[in-house]
Parts: C-alpha cells; sequence; structure tokens
C-alpha cells in the first residue's frame, strides 16, 4: 500500500492586493498541478497489485498469525491455531500452543509406521489435521515457550536439513543391513528430533503451577471428543467414512463425506455461530497469490511454481511480479460442480498441499462472497497474514476440513448419526 502525503493546504485569500488577474492565473497553475498529479496516480494506479476492495461480512476470534518459514508443518501450525481459536471462542484467554511438539510425536509415529510398512507409505514433513488431535489426545501439548523447537541455530524454522536426514535414516533402516533391526534404531531417530527440535518436556512450569504435557492439555478445557473431519468426494458413499487418499494421511484417519452444499453450509453456519475451522487445500493453484487472494479464474493466469512459501524463497523479485502478483481485480470464475470437484481429485489437478484456518467471511466490491483465512506464512504479505478465498476456490478446491461437531447444522448430523 502506498503512502500519499498530503501537499500543503493552497488557501487563496479573495480580498489579497493581487487582484483578480493574479488569482486567475493562480488557479489554472493550481488546477494544471492537480490534472498533473491525477496523470501520475493514475498512472501508478495502473501498475498496483491488485484492485480488490474488501468488507468484512463476519470475523471470529483466532489467535496471532504464526510463521512456518522453510518447515513444511503447516497441519500443525493451522492445526493447533484452529484449537487456539476454540479456546476464544470458549471464552478462554489466547494461549501460544507448541507446533514443535506435535511435529516431535508426528515424526517420530511416522517413522514407527514407515519401518512398519518397510518403506511403502509417505515418508516426509507433510501432515494433516488428525496429527494435531491425536497428539493432544495421546500426548498432550505444551506451550510454545517450553518448546518452540529451534535447537539449531536458526531464528525461524527451517527443516530442509532435519527432513533430509529423517528421510535418509528411516531408508537406511528398511533395508535391513544387519538382517535384524537393530534395538537402538528408534533411540537413534528420536535422538536427531532431539537435537533439532528439542526433547519433549515431560514436567514444567506454567504461572507457577507444575503440568506435564497431558494436565496441561486437560487444564485448556477442550473436549477433543467434538472434532470431526470432513470431506466431499464421489468415489466413497455419501454420509459414510473413509479414509482420505493422500500422501499425508499417514495415520489414515476418516473423513466423513457429505455432498459439496451440505458442507458449504457447514462453513457458514459454523462461521455464523462464532466457530472457526481448519482447512486442508490446493493452493499450487494459479489464483492462489502470495499476496492474499484465492481465486478461481475462468481465465487462468501464468502458473506459479511451488506449494507454499518455502517454494517460493528461491524466486528472484522480477519473478515474483510476474508470476505471483497476476490476480489484479474481481474477475468471472468457474462454475463449480461435485463433478469438477471429483475430476480434479482423480486426475491429480487438486492436490493436499496446505492447512490453513478459515475464521469469517467477506465481500468484495461487487458482492462476491470471501472467506476469511487466517495463514502461517507470517505477516509479510498485503493482508498481514491473512487470505481471502473466494467461495467458488474453496468449494472446488477443499481437501477436507476439520470442525467442532457442534458447528455442523443438525440435520447433517443426524444423517452422519453422530450425537
Amino acid at each position: 500500500m502506498r503512502n500519499k502525503k498530503e501537499n500543503p493546504r493552497n488557501e487563496t485569500n479573495f480580498n489579497s492586493p493581487l487582484g483578480v488577474g493574479s488569482l486567475m492565473k493562480k488557479t489554472i497553475l493550481f488546477i494544471s498541478l492537480l490534472v498533473f498529479s491525477g496523470a501520475l496516480f493514475a498512472q501508478k494506479d495502473t501498475t498496483a497489485v491488485d484492485t480488490f476492495r474488501f468488507t468484512t461480512v463476519k470475523q471470529n476470534k483466532i489467535s496471532s498469525i504464526k510463521n512456518q518459514a522453510n518447515s513444511g508443518t503447516c497441519w500443525s501450525f493451522s492445526g493447533l491455531g484452529f484449537f487456539e481459536s476454540e479456546l476464544l471462542r470458549m471464552g478462554k484467554p489466547e494461549v501460544n500452543l507448541s507446533e514443535m511438539f506435535v511435529v516431535h510425536h508426528s515424526y517420530s509415529d511416522k517413522a514407527d509406521k514407515y519401518v512398519r510398512m518397510n518403506g511403502t507409505i509417505n515418508f516426509g514433513g507433510g501432515g494433516s489435521f488428525y496429527d494435531d488431535l491425536y497428539v493432544l489426545q495421546n500426548y498432550g501439548i505444551v506451550p510454545e515457550s517450553v518448546m518452540p523447537g529451534l535447537n539449531y541455530g536458526e531464528e525461524k524454522h527451517n527443516h530442509g536439513e532435519l527432513d533430509a536426514l529423517t528421510l535418509a535414516y528411516v531408508k537406511v533402516i528398511v533395508t535391513n543391513p544387519n538382517k535384524k533391526l537393530s534395538t537402538a534404531w528408534k533411540t537413534g531417530f528420536d535422538g536427531i528430533l532431539d537435537a533439532y527440535l528439542g526433547k519433549c518436556p515431560t514436567e514444567f512450569t506454567v504461572d507457577g503451577k507444575k503440568y506435564t504435557p497431558i494436565t496441561y492439555e486437560q487444564s485448556l478445557g477442550l473436549n477433543l471428543d467434538d472434532y470431526v473431519s470432513l470431506t466431499s468426494f464421489t468415489h466413497h458413499p455419501f454420509y459414510s467414512k473413509f479414509i482420505l487418499e493422500i500422501p499425508d494421511n499417514w495415520r489414515w484417519s476418516e473423513s466423513y463425506n457429505i455432498p459439496l452444499d451440505e458442507l458449504m453450509s457447514v462453513f457458514d453456519n459454523a462461521i455464523d455461530n462464532g466457530y472457526c475451522i481448519a482447512w486442508a487445500s490446493d493452493v499450487s493453484e494459479k489464483g492462489f497469490t502470495r499476496n492474499g487472494i484465492a481465486v478461481d479464474p475462468e481465465t487462468k493466469v501464468a502458473n506459479m511454481p511451488g506449494t507454499d512459501q518455502a517454494k517460493w524463497l528461491n524466486l528472484s523479485q522480477k519473478e515474483i511480479d510476474e508470476k505471483i502478483y497476476k490476480v489484479k481485480g474481481p474477475q468471472p470464475e468457474v462454475k463449480v460442480t461435485q463433478e469438477l470437484r471429483q475430476q480434479g481429485f482423480d486426475n491429480y489437478q487438486t492436490t493436499d498441499d496446505h492447512g490453513m484456518v478459515i475464521f469469517g467471511t467477506a465481500k468484495d466490491q461487487n458482492g462476491t462472497k470471501y472467506y476469511l483465512v487466517k495463514n502461517s506464512w507470517g505477516t509479510d504479505s498485503k493482508y498481514k497474514g491473512i487470505w481471502y478465498a473466494s467461495e467458488t476456490f474453496v468449494k472446488h478446491k477443499t481437501i477436507d476440513i476439520l470442525v467442532n461437531k457442534n458447528a455442523i447444522p443438525k440435520e447433517i448430523l443426524k444423517k452422519l448419526g453422530i450425537k
């Protein structure tokens, strides 16, 4: 956003002895300057990043914007951000929960499964919202201040080395070079996590009171049985549960399957009643910009490399300007149907890229509906870490959501058999 300095006031005294002729000359000069200035501003406006003008319709409480930086742990940031917003909705004070506590336990569990599956499942930095829920239920949680997870000389998360090491480690283990797995392999793997992220605390103090991770999670007051995953695809029956076939769903968690119109009604019912939504989406789409906009235009723009901000760090400023800032204002979007969603998923055109939190709605200058999205890429963007995702984009590119069951319309709960 440009900061325009105001010109000093140019007041003319009609009683001045300079007379009418001088007044007219000054007036003509003043008008000429205005026209020239207007031309300059108009010229600048043609090169503006975008021309969206948004009005907030509904905005629910969220915790502060975080930065996953160079890590593939959006699932931990968005999942915990969702639970932090749930606590705010419940009237509790804002807390900052440790993403790397969840990452440490999830990486360790993932290594176990990878080895048991003889290396035939995905192993990487990715995950799902269920990882957050599983860790909270089985291991508890700690505050960010207790475990920031930056034990390797960096100020921001940078998991390139960690991810390469852990992947190489488990690949060696599944080759079984000793013809029998040693009793030390898991201790060695967890040692890598400890070195980079820090050991998971077994006891700590908050506000003068001692906790374990389990007792601290219990003190938060969340009912973890209240949270369910929803999706909408036709390759499984509606109103049933199935394991969503995406590589990062390595825990094989199940999602309830409902028709698209009902899924969208969950978004709106949740937001209208003060709930936020953990949102998994495809962000490698051409309409998901670096600068806070997610739309699904009929006229496609130049493709963008990468699936999250970490992938874009190697782009030059020229490439950013040319490839990312292409969506410059409201435009016609595609007509999304259940069939179109399915085609995209079946053909790998809709991929599981990124987790975020949806916390409200807005409209643009044309009255088009958008969802307010809390991202985990820091605040160095036009809307300070907030994205505006059009209803069309959300309808087309949602993979799944995690939501409080009390935010789901009762008629849908009944169809799903959820009490």
